[in-house]
């Protein structure tokens, strides 16, 4: 069964539009250019988990919001639960990595975590975060290799890499199938 990911782009612009801001405005308030907010709305580009949180706080919104019934409150326990339909993913520009975001939009800049699935050869090649950030890759497939500053180490199936994220680093499916694994991504 073939899932289809939420239209960002189109909904990013609805929003804009609802709160008469121009690409200009909406930038200035985001801190995310004129010309990618343009390519967002036009399903040119694929926002990050941190464009994405920089214009729903912009426009003082959930991320739910944006993407429209995707999350539901049930009773008074709160419990938000976002649709398999409704997750956003995140794609690498050669589109050999995906990400799908679990972790809450609240979240953004503190503790994001990803589903991972990378195509064999593919790679999540990253420049430093934030001073003190720190990642936690979760193998859930055999023949990923992981690079942090100067250091590289293969993980198999079950292990865990705990690794510096404020110099480059990357994750790399070295395999011959389909990786999967979770990324945690902690902010200091």
């Amino acid at each position: 069964m073939q899932q289809h990911t939420p239209e960002i782009g189109p909904a990013i612009k609805r929003e804009r539009k609802a709160r008469k801001l121009t690409l200009e405005q909406l930038g200035t308030l985001s801190g995310v250019s004129k010309s990618m907010l343009s390519q967002i709305e036009r399903g040119e580009a694929n926002p990050t988990f941190a464009v994405l949180w920089s214009l729903t706080q912009a426009m003082e919104i959930e991320l739910s919001d944006l993407i429209g019934n995707g999350t539901s409150v049930a009773g008074r326990e709160e419990i938000e639960v976002t649709s398999v339909m409704h997750t956003p993913v995140i794609r690498s520009a050669d589109g050999s990595c995906r990400l799908k975001i679990l972790s809450s939009p609240r979240l953004a800049g503190q503790t994001e975590w990803y589903d991972l699935e990378m195509d064999p050869g593919g790679a999540l090649v990253s420049q430093p975060h934030s001073i003190g950030a720190f990642e936690h890759f979760t193998a859930f497939t055999d023949g990923f290799e992981i690079s942090s500053g100067g250091s590289k180490t293969v993980i198999r199936t079950g292990e865990t890499a705990r690794y510096r994220a404020d110099v480059p680093h990357a994750i790399r499916n070295c395999g011959t199938d389909i990786g999967k694994g979770l990324l945690v991504v902690l902010h200091r």
